[in-house]
This record gives C-alpha cells, sequence and structure tokens, in this order.
C-alpha cells in the first residue's frame, strides 16, 4: 500500500490565498486593509489596490526579505509614471506610498520609510 504525504502547510496556504491578492501575505486580507485605511482615514479606491497589489508583487519577488527602500520608491514610480508616478501616488497615501501603502498591503515597510521625528519619508 503507498502512503501519499501531503504538506498541510502548503494545502492552507493555496487555501488561504484571495485570487485578487495572489502575492498577499497569508495573514492579510482586503477586509484587514480596510479596516486599516479605516484608522487612516482613507477610503480605498481602485487605485489604493492597485498600489496594493504592486507592493506585494514586489516584496514576493524579494523572498530574501532584503527590500531596499530607494529600489521600491523608484519601482513605484516606474510602474505608475503614467498615472502620474510618486507625486500621484502621495496624493492617494498621503502618509507616504511605501510607508502607509505597506501598512495597508500587511507588508513591514523597509528601514528608513518613516522617520518617528519627521513622519513619513517614502
Amino acid at each position: 500500500m503507498v502512503q501519499e504525504s501531503f504538506d498541510i502547510n502548503a494545502i492552507t496556504r493555496e487555501d488561504a490565498k484571495d485570487p485578487g491578492f495572489p502575492d498577499a501575505p497569508l495573514t492579510w486580507t482586503p477586509q484587514v486593509a480596510e479596516a486599516v485605511a479605516a484608522e487612516e482615514k482613507l477610503t480605498l479606491t481602485v487605485e489604493h489596490w492597485e498600489v496594493i497589489r504592486a507592493l506585494q508583487n514586489y516584496f514576493a519577488r524579494h523572498p530574501e526579505g532584503i527590500v531596499k527602500l530607494r529600489e521600491l520608491h523608484d519601482a513605484l514610480d516606474e510602474k505608475f509614471h503614467v498615472v502620474g508616478g510618486l507625486k500621484q501616488l502621495y496624493r492617494l497615501f498621503p502618509g507616504g506610498p511605501v510607508a502607509q501603502g505597506c501598512k495597508l498591503a500587511g507588508l513591514n515597510a523597509p528601514p528608513g520609510a518613516s522617520d518617528p521625528s519627521f513622519g513619513s519619508v517614502a
């Protein structure tokens, strides 16, 4: 008799994924983002969700956990250049597209994204 084994973590991980957010952290849901947005006094729009997906995708492509602030900032500017780049992203995320965006996306912002004495810098 052949006994099959299953990786319960892989099965659970796949079941927990929201198809609209394939790169989201396991504990994150859109409802979590909505709750954080409410605390931040933001109403999430289609544009916000696009940035959240982009952040989650960027972090997923850096599984070693090393995300450099400047590279992420530049990647966001390039990806959203057509709609106004960073200028538009700062309108969407007044707390900073990296600092506040990562918070909404369930990610840890890279070092230097905010300065406790100054606020968001990215």
